[in-house]
């Protein structure tokens, strides 16, 4: 079997040294790929002569010292939810079968002007929506530190392929903790930017007011280096800021002395949180207060409703932005249906799973009328408790740590049947999104043999700080650099 590729910065100094080329870093990706697929199942599709001649294209121009940026040349993956022109998007769905985008998404064209090399289109929870992987109509995604686990969710196959060493970076989409929280569960780092930060053009929405791209990768150094090209204003998206974009990576000076974190004490009590998880993120904060940085107890009060708010905001979005999948347009559609009301309710019956005709019934429920005003409103009141919350408590730190999840990677089908269950795997990461603050999760040890997660949470616009304290941190420990076994 071909071995793990190395981080992202590793395999820059191979190519800027002339020591591979993208050619062989494309071969052996693919090769690992197909490889431990039969067991990970991390991919929904290749495109391997696609990326054979981006790969020799970027071979070139570096032949030429026409370097585009650190990402030329380098193999990746996204997750197939973002639309590629001329290629299939399927969303973990039986219902977009036999889709294929006309266009590119935002972030796709950056990556290919970047020079990097897309090999394929990783799996996901249909539509985005779940924690697990489980809801992929091509089946659930599994952990490589443990192959009865789940590696997390709806991102799961992007974290997958990256923890096994098959690509050094890959794209998710977080709308609630759909990084972060599989990247805790896969021992890598996974950053949610700032609402806006990132394109959302040629994402499939699930949650429009809650959705954004950002990546995984081995490292907080690697997040920055991808950041730099991902991130920026496109005036295809109307809720994508028109703000600079910061040269993340020369901000990654190692030093936190004068940062202060703020310690959410909502957030860092026993209840609800495995014992060993809550040891590992205590301890990582501490590294931090020996790196220089200062800590402080902050309060988020409204926390406690974070997850029954972003479960009716996120729904009644989703039941809005699905609508749109009817068997009239593209997609899956209902064969032998007499009329068009029964060709509607048999192709959505046929083509969405169990979880997102759940979230669109509650979300068509907390729109209708009679109900909109004591749900929906009064969620979208609470949001702004909860942005509040966000605000005071930086007012007096710079950064906020806290567990990513509430425990480490469970069992494939453990909470397959308590959805309940399943939500709280994101008691912790929902919050930042319904502020639209960035986030960021990298390893911080093991309970139980399995990877552990602190999340550093940082000011609206500022992933700056949110990197050089992770890459602090990181410049002092090697969790990030521990890989998992071999799959036998």
């Amino acid at each position: 079997m071909t071995g793990p590729l190395g981080t992202l910065s590793e395999l820059r100094a191979q190519l800027d040294g002339r020591k591979t080329s993208s050619r062989e870093l494309t071969e052996a990706a693919l090769a690992r790929a197909e490889a431990l697929e039969p067991k990970l199942r991390a991919f929904v599709g290749f495109r391997p002569e696609r990326a054979r001649a981006e790969a020799a294209e970027a071979d070139a121009r570096m032949t030429l010292g026409e370097r585009r940026s650190a990402l030329e040349g380098i193999p990746v993956a996204i997750k197939d939810n973002m639309v590629q022109a001329g290629e299939p998007t399927t969303c973990g769905s039986r219902i977009l079968a036999g889709f294929v985008s006309p266009y590119d998404a935002t972030v796709v064209t950056k990556l290919r002007r970047a020079g990097a090399v897309i090999i394929g289109r990783t799996n996901l929870d249909e539509f985005a929506m779940g924690s697990s992987t489980e809801n992929s109509a091509f089946g659930p995604s599994r952990n490589p530190w443990d192959l009865t686990r789940t590696p997390g969710g709806s991102s799961g196959g992007s974290a997958a392929a990256v923890a096994a060493g098959v690509v050094p970076l890959a794209l998710g989409s977080d709308t609630g903790g759909s990084i972060r929280q599989p990247a805790a569960c896969t021992g890598i780092a996974g950053i949610k930017p700032t609402y806006g930060r990132v394109s959302r053009y040629g994402l499939v929405a699930f949650a429009s007011s809650l959705d954004q791209i950002g990546t995984f990768t081995r490292s907080a150094a690697d997040s920055a280096a991808a950041l730099e090209v991902l991130c920026g204003h496109d005036p295809h998206d109307s809720t994508s800021l028109p703000e600079p974009v910061p040269p993340y990576t020369q901000r990654l000076s190692g030093d936190v002395s004068g940062l202060v974190i703020g310690l959410p004490r909502e957030y860092l009590v026993e209840e609800g949180v495995d014992p060993g998880v809550l040891q590992c993120v205590r301890e990582a904060v501490a590294e931090l207060e020996r790196c220089g940085a200062k800590t402080r107890e902050v309060s988020l009060p409204h926390t406690k409703y974070a997850i029954a708010t972003y479960y009716l905001i996120a729904t009644a979005e989703a039941s809005s932005n699905l609508a749109r999948y009817d068997g009239v347009r593209y997609g899956h559609r209902a064969a032998n249906a007499k009329d068009v009301g029964l060709m509607y309710r048999r192709t959505r019956s046929e083509g969405f799973g169990a979880e997102v005709k759940r979230r669109i019934l509650l979300g068509t429920y907390v729109l209708s009328a009679g109900y909109y005003d004591a749900y929906y409103r009064k969620a979208q009141q609470v949001r702004t408790l909860l942005r509040r919350d966000f605000e005071q408590a930086f007012a007096g730190c710079d950064l906020i740590a806290t567990p990513t999840a509430p425990e480490v990677a469970f069992r494939l089908g453990e909470k397959a049947s308590d959805p309940l269950r399943m939500y709280l795997s994101d008691v912790y990461t929902v919050s930042a999104n319904l502020a639209g603050i960035p986030g960021l999760s990298i390893p911080c040890g093991f309970a139980h043999g399995l990877p552990v997660g602190l999340q550093l949470l940082g000011k609206p616009l500022d992933e700056a700080t949110v990197l050089r304290a992770a890459d602090s941190y990181q410049r002092r420990t090697d969790w990030h650099s521990r890989r998992p076994p071999e799959p036998a």
